[in-house]
């Protein structure tokens, strides 16, 4: 049987559900297409994804060549081109990994209906999720909606299976041999999509995951209190190669019980976590577009435009809001303690529609991860399942001095401040630090508006 495995979000050659039964039903070609549905929308076009996932594909490339294979890409709609593509190489069945988010679903419905009309079957499998939608369910046979229970159901299962993470062995011996002139290392890919190569602070590929992965044995038994300072080194540096399927979930279940220490039960627990957001968006995809909780909706957003350019650009005033976001727009990545932070911040001292925060980082983030990023927007806004309680509210000056206590992630980011004191850097003085603007609103002001803000929902409810 001739077979096409088509990965998306899974730029890896093993430990591959897809990919792994592919290769044992017949002679498999690899294909990747950048997708110009999503490409199309990308304003920027030195997008640092972009090179990002080129240099994942030139590794994959250099691995099948030395099968004597090759990858196939191809540019445009998927509905269009894997029809296609199916046609010229004869393919008789198509092997994917399932995509949870709304635009993946409709895709893969319409890239269905045309292979059915050429008798090619279409087969998905689990594999960016460990549990998927309904195998994690309560008493009455219901997704869950608060994490804490679904966490604890999740562990029960996975204690079931007797911790067992079976690999799914990916035998390239199997691959098409072929050459192909228009591969990843030869052909211009980035003039042809439009894009122009921004190399990302990380380096794509499967190699370098597996390798920061390994070097994060060195600090996973402090990771439970060390992935709160954004000046440490303390999290795992991973999260991109998760994001694109450099690594595997269960590369990354397996690394996380290997000990039993605070800091693997944690990184599990984060682990579960991603489970969770992505089941929320397959069970309840008007999150797409609006909040879990309808109600908060009805939300009157009193924030200004001109404040919500001030976030973007790390102008605030508020010394740990400006330096995470200064971050971000120079790397593309942030820090959790520090999203957590300036999303609060955005939504409940801002005021500001917690949507537009979403789109930001939806355009700014290297590991952007749509059900990831609705769910943690959500759950600072307060309007999504198991959201923190609307009147709890992220003071920044509290929550910089305790966990940027020295100043040291301020400093980085913030040059201006570079000379400031421990005490001056959490809240400078605007007379002695004028190059750094002050605070453009009132923290202690706008945390009673926001109270008022969200109270009139909830009396409505």
């Amino acid at each position: 049987m001739k077979t096409l495995c088509w990965i998306r979000r899974d730029l890896r050659l093993h430990d591959n559900a897809a990919l792994s039964n592919a290769l044992l039903s017949g002679e498999t070609t690899i294909v990747f297409v950048f997708d110009s549905h999503i490409l199309d929308k990308l304003k920027n076009k030195s997008d640092k994804r972009v090179t990002f996932i080129m240099q994942s594909l030139q590794e994959i490339e250099k691995q099948l060549q030395k099968k004597g294979s090759s990858l196939i890409i191809r540019y445009g709609k998927p509905e269009v081109e894997i029809p296609k593509l199916c046609e010229e190489l004869k393919i008789q069945k198509v092997f994917t990994n399932r995509d949870y988010e709304p635009y993946a679903n409709k895709r893969d419905d319409g890239v269905s209906k045309k292979l059915k009309i050429l008798n090619i079957d279409f087969e998905t499998y689990k594999d960016s999720v460990y549990f998927e939608k309904h195998e994690v369910i309560n008493g009455s046979g219901s997704v869950y909606k608060v994490f804490t229970p679904y966490k604890n159901k999740w562990l029960q299962q996975f204690e079931e299976t007797g911790r067992t993470v079976s690999d799914f062995e990916c035998q390239l011996k199997n691959v098409r041999k072929f050459v192909n002139a228009k591969n990843v290392l030869e052909h211009n890919w980035y003039k042809e999509i439009g894009f122009v190569e921004d190399l990302p602070l990380l380096t794509g590929g499967t190699s370098e995951a597996l390798k920061r992965l390994k070097n994060f044995d060195r600090v996973i038994a402090d990771y439970t209190e060390g992935r709160n300072f954004p000046a440490l080194n303390g999290t795992s540096n991973l999260s991109v190669y998760i994001r694109f399927g450099n690594l595997s979930i269960r590369d990354m279940i397996r690394f996380s019980i290997k000990t039993s220490s605070d800091g693997s039960q944690t990184w599990l627990s984060e682990i579960i976590w991603r489970d969770f957001y992505h089941m929320i968006l397959d069970s309840h995809p008007y999150v797409e577009k609006e909040s879990y909780k309808r109600e908060y909706d009805n939300i009157k957003w009193l924030g200004k435009e001109e404040d919500f350019k001030a976030w973007c650009e790390g102008r605030t005033g508020f010394p740990i809001v400006d330096a995470a976001m200064r971050c971000l727009n120079q790397t593309g990545m942030m820090h959790n303690r520090p999203r957590m932070i300036v999303a609060s911040f955005l939504c409940k001292i801002l005021l500001i529609d917690w949507k537009k925060g979403e789109k930001y980082f939806a355009d700014h983030l290297l590991d952007f991860d749509f059900a990831a990023n609705n769910g943690g927007w959500q759950w600072s806004s307060s309007s999504g399942c198991d959201a923190q309680p609307y009147f709890r509210i992220f003071n920044p000056y509290t929550q910089s001095e305790k966990f940027d206590q020295d100043g040291q992630f301020i400093r980085e980011w913030i040059p201006e401040l570079a000379h400031a004191t421990k005490k001056e850097i959490h809240r400078p003085d605007k007379d002695k630090f004028k190059n750094y603007p002050a605070p453009i609103v009132s923290y202690e002001q706008n945390r009673i508006r926001c109270l008022a803000m969200y109270a009139a929902v909830i009396a409505k409810k």
